[in-house]
């Protein structure tokens, strides 16, 4: 987790004045029917309007994350996670990048930020996903191996 205790970051868009990410939290996941679960946040902070919306993800979500950063690479838009049980962000990889927060089972408000993402954004996020794999990966007793995709490696061409 980071420093600050807050968390690790699964993805970041961010430019001088705003910025959205996901932080996971480190505590131990939550099983259910073998399955782990672990609680995150959708962060947007700006100059205009600041919010945090709670997430539950799992490595399925973690699986769609990694197919998104392809789909971004690609330069085609995105939805994650892509489920009616949870506040959503979409990503269309515009210039400015364009975030949209939704928290549509919740509250029904969609924000949509314009980020000016600077060079290297997308290798930036495919470390943050490496990380984030490896760490929950050993939360949940199961460590990644090297050179997994699995844990978090942008895949090999």
């Amino acid at each position: 987790m980071d420093s600050a205790g807050e968390g690790l970051e699964l993805f970041r868009f961010a430019d001088q004045g705003q910025s959205v990410a996901v932080v996971v939290h480190g505590e131990a996941p939550r099983m259910v029917s073998g399955e782990a679960f672990y609680d995150a946040a959708i962060v947007l902070e700006s100059d205009f309007v600041r919010g945090r919306v709670r997430l539950v993800l799992s490595m399925a979500d973690l699986d769609a994350w990694e197919r998104g950063l392809g789909e971004l690479e690609a330069g085609e838009g995105i939805e994650w996670p892509a489920r009616d049980r949870s506040a959503r962000v979409d990503v269309i990889p515009d210039d400015p990048v364009l975030v949209t927060v939704h928290d549509a089972p919740s509250t029904g408000v969609e924000v949509c930020v314009p980020v000016d993402v600077a060079e290297g954004w997308l290798e930036e996020n495919w470390g943050r996903l490496r990380r984030v794999r490896e760490v929950l990966s050993v939360l949940a007793g199961y460590p990644a191996r090297d050179g997994d995709h699995r844990a978090g490696q942008k895949p090999a061409d």
